[in-house]
């Protein structure tokens, strides 16, 4: 196991401690739903098993439950509910921010999208065209989309409401990434691989 996945682990189980009966009972929570997503998710299962297949198996203990940070949740237009460390290799799902057991779900797909992209394809997160990818795969692919997640987010489309939520998405992430000088870039970042990127779909069939 790399040093940098253990200090990235280290430095999220301080955190863990310090937040009091309130933290922990959102991390017992967390690790509660983990767990069965683990055993009986068809999203995460099967992205596991292609992981597992493309030899970048993800051990249980790689998907951590911690609290984020919640100063940058509030600065976020996004709340954020996860994660995926490049360095590490380790996915962070942020105790006490979901709403329920189907939200972890497509938050841990999401992110299990991107952890397969960045094994088999090499991802440079530097380069906004290779993130936008990502980006575009992972929200398209993991349910983050659907028509009732959009609702939740108060956004009401009935012409082509996946496309534009996966977009929209996809140009919130890109511009959080610290090589993008601005939404413009990110935008035209996305604009330029979304034909392929959309229409790319492994490891499923089609869209889940």
């Amino acid at each position: 196991m790399s040093s940098a996945f253990e200090k990235w682990r280290q430095r999220l189980s301080d955190m863990t401690g310090l937040g009091g009966d309130q933290t922990k009972l959102h991390c017992q929570g967390c690790e509660q739903w983990k767990s069965h997503l683990l055993q009986y998710s068809p999203s995460v299962l099967f992205l596991m098993k292609h992981l597992k297949l493309s030899g970048c198996a993800v051990p249980p203990e790689n998907i951590i439950c911690a609290p984020c940070d919640p100063s940058a949740a509030a600065a976020s237009s996004t709340p954020r509910s996860g994660g995926f460390s490049p360095t590490s290799g380790a996915i962070l799902l942020c105790a006490g921010s979901f709403f329920s057991r189907s939200h972890m779900e497509q938050t841990l797909t999401h992110e299990l999208v991107h952890l397969y992209d960045h094994c088999l394809f090499k991802v440079d997160w530097g380069n906004l065209r290779h993130h936008a990818c990502s980006e575009i795969r992972a929200n398209s692919l993991s349910g983050d989309c659907k028509w009732t997640r959009e609702v939740r987010r108060g956004v009401v489309r009935f012409s082509k409401q996946h496309q534009e939520c996966v977009r929209r998405r996809a140009v919130l992430s890109v511009t959080s990434n610290a090589a993008c000088p601005n939404k413009e870039a990110a935008e035209r970042a996305v604009n330029e691989v979304w034909d392929s990127c959309f229409a790319d779909t492994r490891p499923f069939d089609e869209i889940y």
